[in-house]
């Protein structure tokens, strides 16, 4: 699973998920997308699943990038424990999801193949999202159905 090597704070603190994604929210590598519509928390075993869901589904075909990575670590305390006594230790490691962050990328497969592996990806997820196109891509369907 996905985690960081090293980091200089082990425990942080939670943070608040408010506005827009002002950075990663654009087609980056690919031409087809996964596209975050609610803010949350995405779990480094939730990206996983989604990226075997996917890459099981193209069967070897084309690219798939993933473009969130864990970096916020979430404390635990034990059961049974009393007040006080510090914070918990890191039990798992979240990416941090605003709306209209790109989470998932590919492309060397047709759109149709794309949309059924985002749809089974998103299931995987705990926010909402929706399937995006490159505007590149768009054009040239656009293109090939104005010729023909």
């Amino acid at each position: 699973m996905l985690m960081p090597k090293r980091v200089k704070r082990r425990r942080v603190h939670r943070g608040r998920m408010t506005g827009k994604c002002n950075k990663g929210n654009v087609i980056a590598y690919g031409d087809y997308a996964l596209m975050a519509t609610e803010p949350g928390w995405i779990k480094s075993n939730q990206i996983e699943a989604a990226r075997v869901a996917m890459t099981r589904f193209i069967k070897r075909g084309g690219k798939v990038w993933i473009d969130i990575f864990p970096h916020k670590p979430v404390t635990k305390k034990p059961a049974d424990s009393r007040m006080g006594s510090g914070k918990g230790s890191v039990e798992f490691w979240v990416a941090v999801v605003k709306p209209g962050r790109v989470l998932f990328e590919m492309s060397g497969i047709t759109e149709e193949q794309a949309k059924e592996a985002m749809r089974l990806a998103g299931h995987k997820l705990p926010v909402k999202t929706k399937f995006i196109k490159r505007e590149s891509v768009a054009e040239e369907i656009k293109e090939e159905g104005g010729e023909g």
